[in-house]
């Protein structure tokens, strides 16, 4: 199916749903909508081939302009709501964005009346904003038709999350297609996550990261109706997969944690008998995790692993973890090769390197940066490409992930992985959230340091003792945490994905820890 004929086929069907609110709209409001934000884009002389630019919190009109934007054979760059106005203006800039919607909370915070950015469009979604023109009124002067009679398929342009420095841009070449044409992920979306006309797909996370905004589009294309969390709640989740009849469900690591982490009573109190498919990523779940979701929903998991660079992709059923724990999943894009860091080296299977996947083309460009695209390849392979992630192969062809190449710490000559660190502490009671990086030593190079969000009313310096007791019966020596702190809050970005280079950066200066919130409790 494509998006004209969910429209065709099912005009007063939900398209999307806000699950916090119960606002909906159909797929009639929304085709008409998009056709007057099309317009809206040709009076302001944007045209194919250009760039506008969302900066919105989850809501209704988030839809409006993304297949406004497609039918319009431009590209789509999401900008994450937390934002400041350097980071705004040097995506902007680097994107050459010539349009930005944005909601009206943030462009009242990020000050956009008194300093508009050089666009040839300025909306404001939401309440009035003096000086800025206002999204509704915009679109309610404009036809609901078609600006051509020959529409062509726009597309997105995604940054990468920038969590190791300025965010890249991934800018493909428009597909040349009539905008009535199925979406590029459709076929992924088929395959990993099941979608179809009778989805009802739930995406909790906000739909300026990739995931959540090309699966909820892919859903609009396949005719299924998309269910946006403004905010994450554990319990609300649950509950909304009984109300709506959730089939599918987008979820990250963490967000088991915190279902996981539910009273008992609270856990059972939800039919989720719905659910077809729960699928996740952006990050590896703790094997304990993993296996207490699948005792809970059965086995409706399933993972994958790729990144917004789409250099390849796995996926992994419940059956296949189950018989092959811990692992991500065997590829369904991309040939995967482990390599040695240090040399390019094939390795192999069972050791651990350097995750590089072969393709038959280049795959992507970073939009501006040739260096950065350049080292992402393989020094003797130019079509092997890797993002930085450190995992083996098993002797079945199932890929395993242990961490971020960056994130690994060398401790007296020896590489630890903070992710297998991570996932044994996640399994005590008293541990909300945690992460694991290195610090200097005088003495190693580096040691391993553990920051804590602890459970409620947890005594901070006999759980610290108590989290290196725990750690020990399952860790090697040198793999326990030298040292415990902690935080109210962990830095995680919405899709979960964790800002640890901001906590180890800091570590490096301690006299900032206090002002990032860290804790540090007497040592014994």
């Amino acid at each position: 199916m494509t998006f004209c004929e969910s429209v065709a086929r099912t005009p007063d069907k939900p398209a999307t749903i806000i699950g916090d609110t119960g606002e909906r709209i159909t797929y009639r409001e929304l085709d008409d909508a998009s056709m007057r934000f099309a317009q809206v884009l040709h009076a302001a002389g944007l045209g194919a081939g250009d760039t506008v630019a969302v900066l919105m919190e989850t809501d209704l009109r988030y839809h409006q302009v993304v297949w406004g934007v497609l039918r319009s054979g431009m590209y789509l760059v999401p900008i994450n709501k937390y934002s400041t106005s350097d980071e705004l203006a040097y995506l902007l800039a680097d994107s050459g964005a010539q349009g930005l919607v944005v909601s009206s909370s943030i462009a009242v915070a990020l000050g956009l009346a008194q300093a508009p950015p050089p666009l040839r469009m300025l909306l404001a979604a939401g309440a009035p904003v003096a000086g800025v023109e206002d999204f509704d009124a915009a679109l309610a002067a404009q036809p609901a038709r078609p600006v051509s009679d020959d529409e062509r398929m726009g597309d997105w342009m995604l940054y990468s999350s920038g969590t190791t420095g300025r965010p890249l841009g991934i800018r493909r070449p428009l597909p040349d297609a009539p905008f009535d044409s199925p979406l590029a992920v459709d076929a992924s979306a088929q395959a990993i996550y099941g979608l179809d006309r009778t989805s009802v797909f739930l995406t909790p996370a906000p739909l300026y990261h990739s995931a959540p905004l090309c699966y909820t589009s892919a859903t609009h294309s396949l005719g299924g109706t998309a269910v946006l969390m403004r905010k994450f709640d554990a319990e609300r989740a649950l509950a909304l997969v009984e109300e709506l009849g959730v089939t599918t469900g987008q979820w990250v690591p963490s967000m088991f944690v915190r279902m996981l982490k539910l009273p008992a009573g609270v856990r059972s109190r939800y039919d989720l008998s719905s659910q077809r498919t729960a699928v996740h990523g952006a990050g590896p779940v703790a094997p304990s995790v993993k296996r207490a979701m699948i005792e809970w929903w059965g086995p409706v998991l399933v993972e994958y692993y790729g990144g917004t660079e789409f250099t390849g992709l796995t996926c992994c059923t419940s059956e296949e973890w189950l018989a092959h724990p811990g692992t991500v999943g065997r590829p369904i894009l991309g040939v995967p090769h482990i390599c040695d860091p240090a040399d390019g080296r094939e390795l192999p299977r069972g050791e651990a390197g350097l995750i590089y996947f072969e393709r038959d083309h280049m795959p992507f460009r970073y939009h501006n940066n040739p260096e950065r695209t350049e080292a992402t390849r393989h020094p003797e392979h130019p079509l092997w490409t890797q993002s930085g992630d450190i995992g083996h192969l098993d002797e079945d062809g199932y890929v395993y992930l242990l961490d971020r190449l960056s994130f690994t710490i060398i401790s007296g000559g020896v590489n630890i992985y903070p992710q297998e660190i991570e996932d044994t502490f996640i399994r005590h009671p008293a541990v909300a959230d945690v992460a694991v990086f290195g610090v200097p030593d005088d003495e190693m190079g580096e040691r391993v340091q553990a920051v804590v969000q602890p459970a409620a009313g947890a005594d901070e310096a006999a759980l610290a003792q108590e989290l290196t007791r725990f750690a020990r019966e399952t860790l090697a020596a040198y793999k326990v945490p030298r040292t415990v702190d902690f935080m109210d809050q962990l830095p995680r970005q919405e899709t979960g994905k964790l800002y640890k280079r901001v906590l180890r950066d800091a570590y490096r200066e301690p006299e900032t820890l206090p002002s990032l919130g860290v804790r540090r409790p007497a040592r014994p």
